[in-house]
């Protein structure tokens, strides 16, 4: 199975790691937006897109990335790491979800994480969150992607 994994992470590395994870399972690449290739995408068998959370959204360049992506078909996964939790009626992920979809992607699941974060009020107190992920979180990390692997279905 072809996977890549399109991944903004640019603070901490904290999505990075997510992404690594997932992609030892999955046997993808993982590349920046800036170094995905449309077309390339096109010809994977799976395809997940991930990025911290800023600011309540995920990372622009990941958006703007997935809004460019021509109509299409094929399986994906949305996840992301975040300092705060997710609002449960309202999760980060939803509107890349969304936006996947109506690109013609099948979005099979999404997978979300606490990770270290120094947004502005947390700078003042050194960060929350310091050692996230952490290995339960990357375990879990691994998991979903064996999820999606084996075709378990819609998974989260």
């Amino acid at each position: 199975m072809r996977t890549v994994i399109v991944c903004a992470s640019v603070s901490h590395g904290n999505t990075r790691r997510v992404a690594d994870a997932m992609a030892r399972v999955l046997g993808a690449e993982v590349v920046s937006p800036s170094q995905a290739d449309p077309a390339e995408l096109a010809g994977a068998d799976l395809v997940g897109f991930g990025s911290g959370v800023f600011h309540g959204r995920l990372h622009p360049d990941l958006t703007d990335f997935a809004k460019a992506l021509p109509l299409g078909r094929g399986r994906a996964f949305v996840f992301a790491t975040s300092g705060l939790p997710e609002f449960p009626p309202a999760p980060f992920t939803r509107p890349l979800v969304r936006l996947l979809r109506d690109k013609g992607f099948r979005v099979e699941g999404s997978f979300s994480c606490r990770a270290f974060d120094t947004w502005a009020p947390f700078k003042l107190v050194g960060g929350i969150h310091k050692q996230r992920p952490d290995t339960g979180d990357l375990a879990a990390a691994r998991a979903f992607a064996g999820r999606l692997r084996d075709g378990q279905g819609p998974v989260s």
